[in-house]
Formats: C-alpha cells, sequence, structure tokens
C-alpha cells in the first residue's frame, strides 16, 4: 500500500459521480475552504479550483468516471492523486456516508499522508487497456456458456459430444443431442450467443498499432 505523503499549500477531495461531484479543499492547517456540491462540468470544476492553483493536489476515488478530472488537472498543472477504492474502504470505512463526508475525508486522508494512491494511467492508453478489458470480458462469458453445454450434457449423463462446442462448425447437432426440448432450448440459446465471434482481427490491429 502506497500513501500520497507530498506537503502542498492546499488538498481538494472530490466525491464523483456519473452526474454530480462534490468538491471540499482544505488548507495545510486543515481549515475548509471550499465544500460545496458541483454538476459534473469542467468548466465550473476550473472556476472552483482556479483560485487555489499555485500549489494544490487534488484527488479522487478510483471509479469509472475519474478520466476527465485527471485530463483536466494535467491540462492545468494540478496534482492528480487517483485513490485506490479497496485500501480507502478500510481505512475510511463508516457507519455514516453521503457525499459530503465522503469528499472532507478525501481531503482529509490526503492532507494528512494517509490516502493509498492508485497508479494513473496514461491518457493515450486508456481506450487501448479498456478494449482488451472487454474483450476478456467477452471472452469469460463465451467459456461460461461452452461451460454451461458441457455440465447440462454431465447433468443428464448423456454421452460425450462428438466435437467440442467451441470447436464444431454443426452447432445444430448440438442442439439435438439433448432429448429433452427444453433442454435443447438452453442449448440453443447458449450455441445462439456464442455464435457471435469475437472481432479478433480488430484487437490484434489496435493493438498493434498502439493505440
Amino acid at each position: 500500500m502506497r500513501f500520497y505523503t507530498r506537503q502542498q499549500l492546499h488538498y481538494c477531495g472530490i466525491d464523483l459521480r456519473p452526474r454530480s461531484l462534490y468538491v471540499c479543499i482544505l488548507d495545510q492547517e486543515g481549515k475548509t475552504l471550499v465544500h460545496r456540491k458541483l454538476s459534473c462540468d469542467r468548466e465550473r470544476l476550473l472556476k472552483t479550483l482556479a483560485p487555489y492553483r499555485e500549489d494544490l493536489a487534488v484527488a479522487v476515488e478510483c471509479l469509472f468516471c475519474w478520466y476527465w478530472v485527471a485530463d483536466l488537472c494535467s491540462e492545468q498543472g494540478f496534482t492528480f492523486v487517483l485513490g485506490h477504492a479497496l485500501y480507502m474502504k478500510a481505512i475510511h470505512g463508516g457507519k455514516t456516508k453521503n457525499d459530503r463526508i465522503d469528499s472532507y475525508k478525501i481531503a482529509t486522508l490526503l492532507r494528512g499522508g494517509n490516502l493509498p494512491y492508485a497508479y494513473v494511467y496514461p491518457r493515450e492508453m486508456r481506450a487501448t487497456r479498456d478494449l482488451l478489458r472487454r474483450r476478456l470480458f467477452f471472452a469469460r462469458k463465451r467459456g461460461e456458456l461452452l461451460a454451461h453445454i458441457q455440465n447440462t450434457n454431465t447433468q443428464y449423463n448423456l454421452p460425450p459430444l462428438d466435437e467440442r462446442a467451441g470447436k464444431t462448425k454443426d452447432r445444430g447437432a448440438i442442439i439435438e443431442h439433448f432429448d429433452d426440448d427444453t433442454v435443447g432450448q438452453q442449448a440453443w440459446q447458449r450455441v445462439a450467443w456464442i455464435g457471435h465471434p469475437l472481432p479478433l482481427r480488430f484487437f490484434i490491429r489496435i493493438t498493434k498499432d498502439g493505440r
């Protein structure tokens, strides 16, 4: 676990949501300078942070919508700290939680050198990483579908399939392998989903291009 320990004049904690955020800014002594709710608008957030730009660290918990805040901080020269969601939960967990309280806790952890941080993935590589993550999701889902066909076959103690479900070109034979119409319908659903191939060439091309 790594913590952000650099000393700064101002510390900003942001509790971020898809359409809104709660921002809290503290000075070195811990005095609250700003504590308010904003919409997720770049200009409004920049206007709020601008008076403290001289020496400002901005911390956001690692949720799915942090990209635009990181990019804004990079453009404006603010220090951006991405809080590690799991470790932060272990440190500042409490019975009372809301956006206002969480933003203050993030700013407090940042000021006290107790904010566990995560790696900020480079902007130019995020799209490639997200694309590969999506491919992994589909690959795992395909594996689940294939495993379900095999498990169903074993469940009814039927003879082994003539070919592996993921390799056969005659997927209709998989459906006909099951005598019960309802079981065959389940197999048909999984075969139909498996029948949509992953665009492997697209993934390979993107990876080779380095985008």
